[in-house]
Order: structure tokens, then sequence, then C-alpha cells
């Protein structure tokens, strides 16, 4: 398979036979995302040459990059109903985009009809951050664009600089948007569980019992220190994609909207000519089974499977056994992010072994730490299906990648959050 990016072609035969392919696929109670264009364009890339192309690869087999030319926005990223039903007046509202993914930045833009402001960003020698905004924010609502992803400290200290930027320029309201929160995972001290002599784990028997659950002493909590120094740098509000866990929304002492992603993939998958019968949904280890179970009732209430696995180390998975029937199926294996793609890969070779027919990766974050790559491309999945939260680099493209744009759904969100209207209405 040699998909990459791919992007809808508006015409309506495709948008025909599109709708063909979910209603066999989604539960009535779905409501699409893609067939009206609104939230779910398959775009990614930062320049413009044409709108319109029926083929998603090109010659070379990198990803065609879909454009705007003299701010004319692509069909798939138009929404007229919603446009008559929010309110779009753009004249107290401003967007910056900081250095981390200029690209999701510039389609956000693109979709609610505006122009990134102006900001000067740059690095002095010894690598200290310097931030001056190019035009007046006072009174205005501003909306930041940074995720923190790698590297993680410097896009983080970065957004906490603009941050401050904006708020001594008197803006009246600062939501930073987080496509992609970094540390979330440091949301608790880790939890262990010991199954023979302690020493294997690296800590003294006194500190972890025998065959029992315990806490790991002397860890931090980063994720709830994260979201007080975003909170102390001035941000009055925080809107980001599918945080690894939702009880890191409460370290915020400021609003937080959460934006789930899931829609633009089911969106996807729903365009592929998968009988819903042929789907069983895994999740690749216990803790995300809330979140595979929600998506699986959206794919026509789908089957569940659980891979359990028991972790040795940080980054480290070692998969123990498949609870559920795989035999025969298309698995469709779901998860937040791909760090090193270890637990991922490990899975989908356990679903292959128990006779699974063929096995799609999806998750919002793609992190992709060193050794993902070689292990998403060595023929596990027959589909690797990202989002563009995080910018992917040209040399981390591989044959099976697809990346789907979540820039229509943040710019909904956007719009939303500054006309004070109802941001879960858009999952409903």
């Amino acid at each position: 398979m040699a998909a990459s990016l791919v992007m809808p072609s508006p015409a309506s035969s495709s948008s025909a036979a599109m709708a063909s392919s979910r209603s066999s696929l989604f539960a009535g109670g779905h409501r699409s995302l893609l067939g009206g264009g609104e939230y779910g364009s398959r775009v990614y890339a930062p320049k413009c040459v044409k709108c319109e192309m029926s083929e998603p690869i090109n010659g070379n087999g990198k990803p065609i990059i879909p454009v705007v030319n003299e701010r004319t926005l692509p069909k798939f990223l138009e929404s007229a109903r919603l446009a008559k039903s929010v309110n779009r007046n753009s004249a107290r509202i401003k967007l910056f985009s900081g250095t981390a993914n200029p690209a999701l930045s510039q389609e956000i833009a693109w979709y609610m009809g505006l122009e990134l402001g102006k900001i000067n960003i740059k690095r002095f020698a010894d690598g200290e951050v310097y931030v001056q905004l190019g035009e007046s924010v006072r009174g205005c609502d501003v909306f930041l664009l940074q995720p923190t992803c790698p590297p993680v400290n410097e896009n983080l200290m970065e957004l906490q600089i603009v941050i401050d930027a904006c708020r001594r320029a008197s803006a009246r309201n600062v939501t930073a948007v987080i496509p992609y929160f970094g540390y979330a995972r440091a949301d608790r001290k880790a939890s262990l569980y010991c199954c023979c002599k302690c020493t294997c784990l690296g800590y003294p028997s006194a500190e972890v019992l025998k065959g029992n659950m315990a806490t790991q002493g002397r860890e931090s909590i980063a994720a709830k220190l994260v979201a007080n120094l975003v909170t102390i740098a001035g941000a009055d509000r925080v809107l980001a994609c599918d945080i690894h866990s939702g009880q890191s929304i409460g370290y915020f002492d400021i609003p937080v909207d959460h934006v789930y992603c899931e829609h633009v993939i089911l969106d996807y998958l729903a365009s592929k000519a998968i009988c819903s019968d042929d789907l069983v949904v895994v999740s690749p280890d216990v803790g995300g089974v809330a979140r595979a179970r929600a998506f699986a009732k959206k794919l026509s209430d789908a089957p569940l499977a659980i891979i359990d696995k028991r972790r040795h180390g940080h980054n480290i998975a070692e998969v123990m056994n498949l609870i559920g029937d795989v035999k025969g199926k298309v698995a469709v294996m779901v998860d937040d992010m791909i760090d090193t793609a270890g637990t991922i890969s490990k899975g989908a070779a356990l679903l292959h072994e128990e006779g699974a027919r063929e096995v799609y990766a999806c998750c919002t974050h793609a992190v992709f730490s060193p050794p993902a790559i070689e292990r998403l491309s060595s023929g596990l999945f027959q589909e690797v299906i990202v989002t563009n939260t995080i910018p992917v680099a040209e040399k981390n493209y591989f044959p099976q990648l697809t990346i789907l744009s979540v820039a229509n759904l943040l710019g909904e969100t956007i719009w939303r959050v500054h006309d004070d209207s109802s941001v879960s209405s858009i999952f409903q």
C-alpha cells in the first residue's frame, strides 16, 4: 500500500461512494464529519498549488500537498452550515503560531478565513528565546497555536514566553491551543507489579512488595507541573487534543477544552471498504480499554479485544496474551499516541499470530521516537493512521503511513470558544 497523506476529492461521485461505505461501518447514532467536509479534512502541508486532486500520491511516492491560492478556501474546508449557526466576527480574534507546527497553524487559519498574526520568534546564541508581537492585541481574544512536541522543553518554554508577551500586550483573553500536550504521561507515580524478587526492577525489596501493586517512590508528577507553568505564564484557557489521561485536565486551574480527534480517524476508516462484521477494535494495553471501547461503539458497535502486557521499564513493553477473538478479522488498534512503537508493534505481531487478517494502527499523536519508523514499516501493519497534531518529518514517511488533518476540527473549536458557543455539540 502506498498511501501517505490523503485528501478527499470534492467530486460528488466520490462523496456518494464514501457515504455508502460509511453506512456499513457506523452505528446510527454517529454523525459523520467528513461527509459535509466540515472537520475532518485529510490535508497536510503549508504550501499551495492545487486544491482538487483525484490521486493521493504523486509519482515519487511523497505526500501530495494541497494548496490555497489567493486566500481561496478549498471546498472541503468550507462549512456553510456552521457559518450560519455560529457568529464569524473576526474583529477581536487573533491567531499566532509558534515554531513547533506552523503547517497546522496555517491550515487552521485557512479554515477560519483569518491571517496568522505577525510575531517574531528567535533564539539567541545561548539558546534563550526572544518573542515580539508584530501587531496590537489589546482587547483581543488571542489563540496561541503551539504543540509541546519534540523538542519538548524548547517548545514548552517558547509557549510560555509567547503567552507572557500576549499578557503584557493587554490581550483580553489568552488561549493556549496545544494539539499535543507533552508530559501528559507523567500524570501519576508509576505503578509496579513485582512477580519475582524486587531487584529485577532495580529497587530494594522493602520498597515493592512481591506479587503486589505498589507506586514507585521519589517520582515527580510533571503533568501537574506543566499545567501550573502554563497557568502562571498567563493563559486563561487551554485547548488540547486527546490528552493521555482525562485526569490531567484536573491539574489545570483554568478551563480546559478537550478536543477528541477520533472522529477524524473514524470518518477515514468509514471511507474504506471494510465490512462491519469483519472489524474488531483492539486496545494495545489495559489502560486504553475505555478509549478503545468508545471507538468500537462508533464503528457499528464492533467487538473489542485487549492485549495484556507488562512493562519492565520506560518505553519498553512485553506482550503477554490476548483477550478476545481476532481470527480472520480486520484488527484496528487504537491508542492516543505512538512513541517508540514498541507496544503497538508487539501487539500487532501477537494479532497476526492469533490469525488476524489485517492490522491497522490508529493514533492521534505521531511522536515517532526511534526506532518507531523501523517497527511501523516492518510489514506488520496494513496502514498506520495518524493526525498532524505533531509534524512528521519527510524523512519519517513510509508507504503505510496516512496523515489526517485536524485543522478543521481545531478551527471550528476555536470559533466556538471565541463566540462562547458549545464545544461538546461538535462531537454529538
